[in-house]
């Protein structure tokens, strides 16, 4: 963050205001407590069209495109812009052929402006307290409308069993939130704000906030997020210790993550070893979707389906028989790997793994060699490895309204500015390939 004796790239009351309205956004949305017992929540998501959700979106990200526009800061909006370029158009490319260019070109449109907002969030705070500050506002915030949810509202803060889709979750806790797995991720970030704050000062917040964050977590039954809060913990704390084995743990991670996973759909052999283990070689009845997506990818290797088109087409929902209905009606593959396999095809995949895992990865060796807040680098570094592998089982990239892939950008942007940027203390020249930057 850059300090108070310098000009500030977003000063004034309307930088921290749009900070807590972005960052509510995602943490309580603009339709908390959705009754999931409702006839529509089974509608296909091509006929779905939330109006006042795009309109605050579109709001949103103009008012941050204004403010950066503003800031003296405004050459670190969007960086590095190279490999976004380069996925823009592949993402159009790819979409412009699809059955329905209009839908995914809309999307395309809608998935970058959310990267470069992401970019822009970090330009805001003037300082590190502020940062803090504002991160605290929002974290207790949604964790008291969820709690006061589950007291006040349980019928809308608790899973039913007359819910259309998953009675089966009844009993498990969602809060405000849509589902108990998007609660359950939201916890474990909460979690790792949490410690952040401890972690620099602040240790009664931070107390708090891990407390009533791992409690809720508990409660919501997300196999993924519970085992994932202490594996992400301990992989962070790795990361941070022996530099030659970041690499090898993140690739071989998502890569080992995938094979058991995927595989399972795929191999019998694999299933058998998955079982061995004590694991659930289903994942949870996700094999079978991840048959059909694994098919969907060799039907089109190269370019795939389109962006976001595949899953949730009026194609998918009518497709198959009685007995794997229900897989072809599925929302989404639960795995972003393999989506993007599918929609954008191989190359969209690869393009992917370079901006959301080899360019962290250098960011993270090159971000200890700065004089930055190495306090701040952790929060960032466990917020990213939760995401990366997160995506092995759920489909977060590229989702426009997902709290988990917003804060993820956020944290890639984050490793890039705390490799790449400088933090003053007192006017003195930089060096030549350092930047004065907020966060």
């Amino acid at each position: 963050m850059m300090d108070q004796t310098l000009p500030r790239p977003a000063a004034g009351i309307a930088a921290p205001l749009l900070f807590m309205a972005t960052l509510l956004f995602y943490l309580v949305t603009l339709t908390p407590f959705i009754d999931l017992s409702a006839a529509n929540t089974g509608d296909a998501a091509t006929a779905k069209s939330n109006t006042l959700n795009q309109i605050v979106y579109l709001g949103l990200t103009a008012a941050l495109w204004l403010t950066a526009l503003r800031s003296s800061a405004r050459h670190l909006v969007a960086r590095p812009r190279g490999i976004l370029i380069v996925m823009l158009v592949w993402f159009a490319f790819v979409s412009a052929i699809s059955a329905q260019p209009d839908l995914a070109l809309k999307r395309v449109f809608l998935a970058m402006l959310t990267l470069v907002n992401g970019s822009i969030l970090l330009l805001l705070p003037r300082s590190e307290r502020q940062f803090a500050g504002m991160l605290t506002l929002g974290c207790l915030g949604a964790l008291a409308l969820a709690y006061l949810g589950v007291a006040l509202l349980p019928h809308l803060a608790i899973h039913q069993a007359t819910e259309i889709r998953e009675p089966m979750s009844a009993g498990l806790w969602r809060g405000h939130f849509a589902h108990k797995n998007v609660a359950a991720a939201a916890m474990v970030v909460i979690s790792f704000v949490g410690l952040y704050l401890f972690g620099t000062g602040r240790r009664i917040v931070g107390i708090v906030m891990i407390v009533l964050a791992a409690a809720f977590l508990a409660r919501t039954g997300g196999k993924s997020a519970i085992a994932a809060l202490p594996g992400i913990l301990a992989i962070a704390w790795a990361f941070e210790r022996w530099r030659a084995l970041r690499a090898p743990m993140a690739l071989l991670g998502i890569a080992a993550i995938n094979i058991l996973t995927i595989g399972c759909a795929m191999s019998p052999a694999i299933r058998g070893l998955v079982a061995g283990l004590g694991i659930d070689p289903t994942f949870t009845n996700r094999i079978d979707i991840w048959k059909i997506g694994a098919n969907a990818v060799l039907d089109k290797p190269l370019t795939g389906h389109g962006f976001q088109l595949f899953w949730q087409t009026d194609a998918m929902v009518h497709k198959g028989g009685a007995a794997a209905g229900w897989a072809y009606a599925a929302f989404n593959g639960h795995n972003a790997y393999l989506d993007m396999a599918i929609t954008t095809g191989l190359p969209g995949l690869a393009l992917t793994l370079v901006l959301i895992v080899w360019l962290p990865l250098r960011d993270i060796n090159r971000a200890e060699a700065s004089a930055n807040d190495p306090a701040l680098t952790r929060l960032f570094v466990r917020i990213w490895l939760y995401g990366i592998l997160a995506a092995c089982v759920e489909s977060l990239f590229f989702q426009s309204g997902s709290l988990i892939w917003f804060m993820l950008v956020v944290a890639i942007v984050g490793l890039h500015l705390q490799a790449s940027a400088y933090e003053i203390r007192e006017p003195e020249p930089l060096p030549r390939d350092m930047e004065p930057a907020h966060a």
